[in-house]
């Protein structure tokens, strides 16, 4: 759910227009200024450091929640 809410306030959306099999830059819109800032609030909400290569190889949101579940 926050990492809904994070992609939706960087995006402009609303957090039901996001589902975790949406392409972050085709479906939502994201531009890898976007991505930075997205990343950059992932990584303060949940204390940990992602590496560059790892969150470019994200297509979707489910792509961050695997992520996530791997290393937090």
């Amino acid at each position: 759910k926050k990492i809904k809410e994070i992609i939706a306030e960087q995006l402009w959306l609303k957090t039901n227009k996001i589902e975790l099999d949406s392409k972050l830059e085709r479906n939502l819109g994201a531009d890898s200024l976007d991505m930075v800032e997205i990343v950059s609030r992932i990584e303060d909400e949940f204390s940990i450091e992602i590496p560059d290569e790892e969150f470019y190889s994200w297509k979707t949101v489910k792509d961050i929640m695997n992520y996530l579940e791997e290393h937090v």
